[in-house]
This record gives structure tokens, C-alpha cells and sequence, in this order.
């Protein structure tokens, strides 16, 4: 009788020990994935109101958030610790500098958007700025800080390569990041300034664009990468919500809010270089003729 007991006892202990993984597994499987992505201020209208919704309807069970600044603050956020899984930086510098410090995830990033620099003005401004070089005509230029902001780089460069930086960066307030920078100019806190072409359409009603940087005046074009960072626990879900932002569905979406997807930013190049290459030197002639 008492080996019966022992049996019966035995049994519902391995029984328990049994069902104990299997509750487990069923309560990891219904827990919510959160994944954060650090990325530029100026990603940030596109991001919230429509690409992480659009994605997490399509994914449930996963919950994006976005941290947005200057890529250069999130950079040194990034190496300081900050626990994002993916990193989508305003400019390939940022990028360059934490994938070969080991953050970034080989093979991972890709160069996915094109934006343009362009000078504006408060929309009620009577300002005579006509040209990238009329800044130096403002009293106040709101800029953002070069050693940190994307958009105040590009900003140095294209005056410098003007000879207008030392003018025009004597009489500038320096902002933390872009949004910050367009608010000044929004506010009428400054008479000038220097920000992305899709912070000024999303501000279309208080700012007004007056010019884009002179072609040559950057070397390089304005280019977002963005890519998975190593220490991501949810490999699975930053790599599907890196092809979301791939897609064409996503693609449209940017074009939206001012951006160019850069593949097709380079297909229109490359076909522009083709049509050129490919003009007979008879019909050149013809229209001198």
C-alpha cells in the first residue's frame, strides 16, 4: 500500500515538474517585445505618426519606441550604454564611428534615405534671402552645433565652402538638435536658419524655405544609415523591423515627409550619368548648329 502512496507521489511531482516549463514557455510567448530605436530628431514626425504604428499593426506582439536627438548625442549615448536595438543616425559619420568601435551588427546597415539642407525663414519674415549666401544679410542664424548636429555640419560645410562661415557663425545660436533649431526660426527667435528639408515641410505653416545649399558646396550627399546595434536581445524582431523600413510600403511613406529613399536617389544619378554618356556627339552638333 505504502509503495502505491510513493508511486502515486512520485508520479505527480514529475507530472508538475512537467507542466511548470510548459506554463513558462506559454507565458514567454505572450509577453509583449519592446524594441527602442535611437534616431535622428528629424526622423521623429515620420517615426511616430505613421512608419511605428504602420509597423506594430503588422506585427503584434512587438512595441517600437523612438529616442530622438542629434546623431552625434545618440552616438555618445549609445557608447555610454543606452540599450537600443537599432540605431538610425542623419548622417554616415555617426554610423562609421560606432561600427568600427563594435556597437553595430555586421552586415546590418544600409544607407537608406536621402534629405536636403535648405536655409528658412519665419513665414512672416521680410528678409531678403534669396540665395544660401543672403544668410550672411540675417542678424540671427539658428544653427545646430556642428561638433554634434548633423544639420550644423552640413550647415559649416556648405559656408565654409562659401567663405561665409566665420560671418555668419558669428552671429549664430547653436542648437542641440535640428528640432530645436526650427522652433528658433518657427518662433521668429531668430531671422534665419539652417535646417533639413523635411523639418521645414512638416513646419510648412511657420517656416518658409528661401534656398538649398549651392550644388558643390557639400562633397557628399546628406545620406541616413541605419543598422541593428550588437547588444540587441530581440535579433529576430530588429531585423524584421529593419526590412519594414526597407520596404517599399515604408519608402513611400518617407517620400512623404521630404525624403528620398537613396536607392532611388542613385538610380535617378546613375540614369542621368547614362543619358549623358550615351548623347551622340551628331545630335550635340545638330543643336549647336
Amino acid at each position: 500500500m505504502k509503495k502505491r502512496q510513493i508511486a502515486a507521489v512520485l508520479a505527480g511531482i514529475m507530472a508538475m515538474s512537467l507542466a511548470v516549463p510548459a506554463m513558462a514557455a506559454d507565458e514567454t510567448e505572450g509577453e509583449e517585445v519592446k524594441l527602442l530605436i535611437a534616431a535622428a530628431a528629424s526622423l521623429e514626425y515620420s517615426m511616430e505618426e505613421k512608419l511605428i504604428p504602420l509597423f506594430e499593426e503588422q506585427n503584434p506582439g512587438v512595441k517600437v519606441e523612438g529616442s530622438y536627438d542629434s546623431s552625434g548625442k545618440l552616438r555618445t549615448q549609445i557608447e555610454e550604454g543606452m540599450e537600443a536595438d537599432l540605431f538610425f543616425s542623419a548622417a554616415t559619420k555617426q554610423m562609421d564611428v560606432l561600427t568600427e568601435e563594435g556597437y553595430m551588427k555586421e552586415d546590418s546597415e544600409a544607407d537608406l534615405l536621402e534629405n536636403k539642407i535648405v536655409a528658412i525663414v519665419p513665414k512672416d519674415s521680410t528678409l531678403e534671402l534669396n540665395s544660401f549666401e543672403d544668410l550672411a544679410n540675417a542678424e540671427t542664424v539658428a544653427l545646430g552645433d556642428p561638433d554634434s548636429v548633423p544639420a550644423g555640419q552640413y550647415a559649416k560645410e556648405a559656408l565654409t565652402s562659401l567663405n561665409l562661415w566665420d560671418e555668419v557663425s558669428a552671429k549664430a545660436s547653436f542648437g542641440t538638435n535640428v528640432t530645436e533649431v526650427l522652433n528658433w526660426v518657427a518662433e521668429g527667435s531668430a531671422e534665419a536658419g539652417v535646417v533639413y528639408a523635411t523639418d521645414a515641410a512638416a513646419r510648412a505653416e511657420d517656416v518658409e524655405v528661401k534656398a538649398e545649399t549651392p550644388e558643390g558646396s557639400l562633397a557628399k550627399p546628406v545620406i541616413y544609415p541605419v543598422g541593428i546595434l550588437e547588444r540587441t536581445e530581440h535579433s529576430a524582431e530588429a531585423e524584421a523591423f529593419l526590412e519594414f523600413l526597407q520596404s517599399d510600403e515604408a519608402g513611400e511613406i518617407f517620400k512623404e515627409y521630404g525624403f528620398t529613399p537613396y536607392k532611388a536617389a542613385e538610380e535617378n544619378e546613375t540614369e542621368s550619368e547614362t543619358d549623358t554618356e550615351e548623347t551622340p556627339e551628331t545630335d550635340t552638333e545638330e543643336v549647336t548648329e
